[in-house]
Parts: C-alpha cells; sequence; structure tokens
C-alpha cells in the first residue's frame, strides 16, 4: 500500500507567527490560502517545505497535529486497507464525491493519534 507523500500537519494559534518561525529554520512557503479564498472566519492554512521535509500549519482547522499522508490514488489505499480490516469513508471537501474527485479520509491509531490521507486535486484522475 503506497500511502504517498507523508508530512506533519500541525495545528497553530497563530498562521503568521508560525510561518514566520518555520521560515526561519529554511521553510518556504509552497501552498497555502490565497486572499480572499472562501475559508470560514478564523480559518487559515499554509504548506512549507525544505528539502523532503514538509509541514502544514493550519489555524483554527484541526484540534491537535495530524499525520498526513498525501497518495496518488486513495481509492486503491481504502480498497486495501479495507482488506486489512481497515474502514475508511472518503470525503471531498471541493464538492460531491464521485469516482474520479479528490477525496480524503481521517482515522485514528490504536493510541488516538489522528492521521489524514488526502489525494490533493493535483492528484485526482
Amino acid at each position: 500500500m503506497e500511502l504517498g507523500e507523508f508530512s506533519i500537519s500541525l495545528a497553530v494559534k497563530n498562521l503568521k507567527t508560525s510561518q514566520a518561525f518555520y521560515e526561519k529554520l529554511g521553510f518556504q512557503r509552497i501552498d497555502g490560502n490565497k486572499e480572499g479564498s472562501p475559508m470560514p472566519a478564523g480559518q487559515d492554512w499554509a504548506i512549507l517545505k525544505n528539502g523532503h521535509a514538509k509541514i502544514g500549519l493550519f489555524q483554527g482547522m484541526f484540534e491537535g497535529n495530524v499525520i498526513t499522508f498525501n497518495p496518488k490514488d486513495i481509492r486503491a489505499i481504502k480498497s486495501e486497507a479495507e482488506k486489512h480490516g481497515v474502514k475508511l469513508e472518503l470525503q471531498n471537501m471541493f464538492g460531491p464525491l464521485t469516482e474520479t474527485s479528490p477525496a480524503f479520509a481521517t482515522l485514528k491509531d490504536p493510541d488516538g493519534n489522528s492521521i489524514l490521507i488526502d489525494q490533493l486535486p493535483s492528484q485526482a484522475k
């Protein structure tokens, strides 16, 4: 089962402050909420990268930190995971869930750590 690119998604109190801190460590913003995007008040996000390390900063969106995987084919992961007794409920934050739409699933490991498997729109078929 190929889970794709790995990153950590951090719940932050102030996106600008956190982004400035990680930029001092050599991270560069590669994606994020754009000015005027239709995000609910108090929610904001940015993706930062330094070499192979990737960090997502999320203000007002998650209660805690989240392990994140970005696969190329989340439906294949769902099928394989369910063979091993792990049920994944796919959702699409951009509209209706279709056979080819981007999708994500969330789950918790046995210790309560949150895991996000998120097929990005650019990776959808």
